[in-house]
């Protein structure tokens, strides 16, 4: 398996289309709303209707989402499209991110995000603990293609925004929210602020978020991934004068869920356990540590307007998370395949930012710094095998600690050449290290002493330390032209760039002769635990276009996606029995992929008075059309098997369509929401297995919303999956494809997880 261990990468800017929220009206706030008439952003570090930004950006406010039911931050993925957002697999808190089929399904420290998570504009470098649940939020931001010559951490395929509310300066509020539902569903929301003086400011939100598991685990008798969620958000806020504002900010989330068992597609190879009728319950036995997610996070941001054309503002940050989590892969009582986890993460990240705004000029100028360590430790237990070859309570243990240190300095500016004619030029200079530790070991008896377990350490696999670095230039222009009032059009090239790194899992001792020298040396094991970075070259033409009652947002892009890493693991034989008896890493830089798509989204305001005379009946829709393919795909054998992969997590077509009719009813309105989310077919991995892909499907959500006039009360009737549609989500693949033979353990590990079934919520809230 060679690699190129090029320095050679590309970073970003900013693309797409604009997407629309599924509600007619939305109240017109600081970062981002909609009204019949306007949409508000902040996209471009300055407040401006989404009409004139020539890039992309999707606003969906907190109030639409909670209309519309949405739980966490993977429901804004029903409506948006090309975007897929699911909790990984084997887990309930970690979040596997795609856009435009770019993205990082593995979760272990040493592989970068490629989508962006954001909390407050404050980048969170890993997605452990990542899929955050709706509350106290003001709004979530969706911009597809490569980000960074804007703001914060360079992501070659997009970043994803989860804006908090700020505090109101001028009077005490308070807000409650109670959610019942069917699976026991019993959540408590209540937030408030309160103005101590004219200038300072203090507020928080607690959320206690409960339901119970949408099965069972047949072996121990818990809940299969229930839900038990604390969290809580503390902020203040002080403006000392007209011109300065201080904000700082503390969350904590605790969860304790039970783990997240999946659901075996085929019989136990070894012993026959057959499959069980519901995809939701499970006979998973791991129970050596309990399941435990929690993070924290505390930043302070200050803002300072010089004068009425230049701002400064500064955004400190440090944040730090554990999950402890039982992930049994075979989902069998036996010890076959089973992978207790610990992720460790801190991260300290600084940016500074300087706003110019004139008469023709706009822009922004930065430099961001992240300094950030992830640690994974897992056993993997192949209790069956190891009785089998002699070594009882065989167990292959991996460690790997990571530190990244990354500083970059960006600028976007925007020149109106004429009164219909702007140009925008930004650049991005990025210096990344990432040094690495992997320490593998064999053991006998059983877990190793990170689980509390006896096993004894007979060999070490991998003791690896690399480190490596890798520094890029990324630019992006943008031309656009806005003839009128009506009409917005423009071209965009961007370049996006993703670091690279080394496979934490990776075994030296499988290292091959890489440079042909006749013996494994140093070089080679670099090479072989090493991988490069990605770059993505993208243009994007887009129009957008708004007229009375009807507006849209129409974009066409291609990009070239060049050294994309793939990682996975594989079985390996280390006595040449024809068993395998441990695993190792294996991330391949596999060569080029172009992915070209339109996304088209809009907004009509159809007819009023159908019914009623201050009725109303508008409609938003999305839909997306995406045709990716490999160029090249050279696997750890160099043979390029480009005609026989895909783009993984990427339907081919996203679409959705959202009725929203409102009318006033007693003292108040009552808005009913239709919503169909579409999703073509798709596969898990890059190689197509029908018995793990999940075909095209849809959902049906829907809600009855009741707000009285003054705003004070709320009344909603939430329903999602109406139709109780079993789909697939994530899962695990370590059987032959050809002849389901297992390829690690005796049993056969073929595992999906599935998305929610039908759930039914009732809500009643109160503002004040």
């Amino acid at each position: 398996m060679i690699r190129n261990m090029t320095k050679a990468a590309l970073l970003l800017s900013t693309v797409a289309s604009t997407a629309f929220v599924a509600a007619p009206a939305l109240a017109q706030d600081e970062g981002a709303g909609q009204t019949n008439d306007v949409i508000t952003v902040t996209a471009r570090r300055r407040e401006e209707t989404i009409q004139d930004v020539p890039m992309s950006v999707t606003a969906i406010s907190g109030d639409t989402l909670e209309d519309m039911g949405a739980i966490d931050i993977t429901a804004i993925a029903e409506t948006t499209p090309n975007v897929t957002l699911e909790v990984s697999r084997g887990t309930n808190s970690t979040l596997s991110a795609f856009i435009r089929g770019v993205g990082q399904q593995d979760p272990v420290a040493g592989f970068e995000a490629g989508v962006g998570i954001y909390v407050d504009d404050i980048y969170l470098n890993r997605p452990q603990a990542a899929v955050l649940d709706i509350y106290d939020v003001d709004r979530i931001e969706v911009l597809r293609g490569p980000q960074g010559t804007l703001y914060g951490r360079n992501t070659i395929g997009g970043a994803v925004k989860y804006v908090t509310r700020r505090l109101d300066p001028d009077q005490p509020t308070f807000n409650a929210r109670v959610n019942f539902g069917t699976y026991g569903q019993f959540d408590q929301i209540v937030s408030g602020s309160m103005p101590l003086t004219d200038t300072f400011r203090v507020g928080g939100a607690v959320a206690n978020i409960q339901r119970d598991g949408f099965g069972q685990n047949l072996t121990t008798g818990e809940e299969n991934a229930n839900k038990d969620v604390l969290g809580l958000r503390l902020s203040a806020e002080w403006e000392p004068t007209d011109s300065l504002f201080f904000r700082l900010s503390y969350d904590n989330v605790q969860d304790d869920s039970t783990p997240r068992g999946g659901h075996r597609l085929t019989p136990g190879a070894f012993s026959g356990a057959p499959v069980l009728d519901s995809v939701f319950d499970t006979r998973s036995g791991l129970n050596v540590v309990e399941q435990e997610v929690e993070s924290e996070g505390l930043s302070l941001t200050a803002e300072w307007q010089i004068n009425e054309n230049w701002t400064v503002r500064n955004i400190l940050s440090d944040r730090n998370d554990t999950s402890v989590t039982p992930i049994d892969f075979d989902n069998l009582p036996s010890g076959d395949l089973d992978v207790p986890a610990i992720y460790e993460n801190e991260q300290f990240s600084e940016e500074f930012q300087l706003l110019y705004t004139g008469d023709r000029l706009s822009g922004v100028m930065g430099y961001f710094y992240l300094d950030a360590n992830a640690s994974t430790v897992f056993d993997v237990l192949l209790e069956n095998t190891g009785t089998l070859i002699g070594l009882p309570g065989l167990n292959a243990q991996t460690f790997g600690d990571v530190d990244t240190k990354t500083w970059s300095v960006f600028a976007n500016f925007t020149y109106d050449l004429t009164d219909q004619w702007s140009v925008t030029l930004g650049g991005r200079y990025t210096e990344d290290e990432r040094t690495s530790q992997v320490l593998r070991r064999t053991y006998i008896g059983g877990f190793s002493e990170f689980f509390g377990g006896a096993g004894i350490p007979i060999a070490t696999t991998s003791d690896f330390n690399g480190t490596n670095s890798w520094d890029d230039f990324s630019p992006t222009v943008t031309l656009a032209w806005q003839p009128n009032d009506q009409h917005n059009i423009y071209a965009t090239f961007s370049q996006g760039f993703k670091g690279g790194g080394f496979d934490p899992r990776g075994q030296t001792s499988a290292a091959p002769d890489l440079n042909g020298s006749g013996a494994v040396d140093a070089d080679d094991i670099f090479n072989f635990m090493a991988f490069d970075p990605e770059s993505v070259d993208s243009i994007e033409i887009g129009w957008r276009f708004q007229s009375g009652r009807y507006r849209h947002a129409l974009a066409f892009f291609n990009m070239d996606y060049t050294d994309i890493q793939v990682p996975g693991s594989v079985g390996v034989d280390t006595n040449n029995d024809g068993v395998n008896d441990t695993f190792t890493g294996v991330t391949t830089n596999a060569g080029a992929a172009t992915i070209r798509g339109i996304e088209y989204e809009g907004y009509l305001d159809a007819v009023d008075g159908i019914f009623h005379e201050d009725d109303n009946l508008s409609f938003t829709w999305a839909l997306g059309l995406l045709d990716g393919q490999y160029d090249q795909f050279v696997n750890a054998f160099g043979v390029d098997v480009s005609s026989d992969v895909v783009i993984q997590n990427t339907p081919d077509v996203t679409a959705s369509l959202t009725a929203t009719y409102t009318r006033p009813m007693g003292d108040g309105d009552l808005a009913v929401l239709n919503t169909l989310s579409h999703r073509g077919d798709s596969s898990q991995f890059e190689f197509p297995f029908p018995l793990l892909d999940q075909p095209a499907y849809t959902l049906w959500n829907a809600s009855v919303v009741w707000t009285s006039s003054d705003d004070r009360w709320e009344f909603g009737l939430h329903g999602r999956n109406l139709t109780d549609k079993e789909y697939k989500v994530s899962g695990y693949d370590f059987v032959n494809n050809a002849t389901l033979a297992p390829e690690l353990g005796l049993e056969g590990t073929l595992i999906a997880y599935y998305g929610n079934p039908r759930t039914v919520t009732a809500t009643a809230a109160f503002r004040y």
